[in-house]
């Protein structure tokens, strides 16, 4: 049975088998718990994409850009506590074949809206960072637990992501920005489905 049709528990051992066939990946969830950041997960992109990967017959890492890690620390909003957080991950994965960008999600609204010119909320935590991501398919997170186990974070399922279905998430990214990164991905994965994004009733 096709992983987006498996009972949850399934699909979350499908994810774990599946994203550990990414090796650059596994090494930086390793290295991130390392760290021992706040709230922290990988998340978004690369692992929605490890998984795009495997269900169409593609290496794990094929057109996976970067790695996210976001972590949350509003006690220091300041540019220099993240760039501090930010050298010290550069450290932390050298020589791996990725790139990794780390963020503070609670520094977000400082620059959202002069990048994407809508206003953003501060978020009090990594989750709710991840519920605004512009498509629901990549509100995706794990991050290692001390005991080794993975801690997952999926608002909206997994069936999607394993269905190859994305689905926009207007709750605060702009349509742009969903259309922008809809078009790049299916050239990369013309396999998938890419819903529109909503259109106003009219009355």
């Amino acid at each position: 049975m096709p992983a987006a049709r498996l009972p949850l528990d399934e699909q979350l051992t499908a994810l774990r088998t599946t994203l550990s066939r990414n090796e650059p990946l596994l090494e930086i969830l390793d290295r991130t718990a390392a760290l021992d950041l706040p709230n922290w997960y990988l998340t978004a992109g690369c692992l929605v994409q490890t998984i795009w990967n495997t269900v169409t017959g593609r290496p794990p890492t094929h057109g996976i850009k970067d790695y996210d890690v976001f972590y949350h620390d509003a006690t220091d909003l300041s540019w220099e506590a993240e760039d501090k957080v930010i050298r010290a991950g550069r450290a932390a994965y050298a020589g791996l074949p990725a790139e990794v960008e780390i963020r503070n999600e609670a520094r977000v609204h400082l620059w959202y809206e002069e990048k994407f010119g809508t206003p953003c909320p501060p978020y009090d935590s990594v989750e709710a960072a991840i519920d605004s991501f512009a498509a629901t398919t990549c509100c995706l997170a794990v991050r290692l637990k001390e005991d080794g186990s993975w801690r997952v974070y999926a608002p909206h399922g997994l069936s999607d992501v394993f269905g190859l279905v994305v689905r926009p998430n207007p709750v605060l990214a702009p349509r742009e920005v969903y259309e922008t990164k809809t078009a790049r991905w299916r050239e990369t994965w013309p396999e998938l489905t890419v819903l529109p994004w909503p259109t106003p009733a009219s009355t």
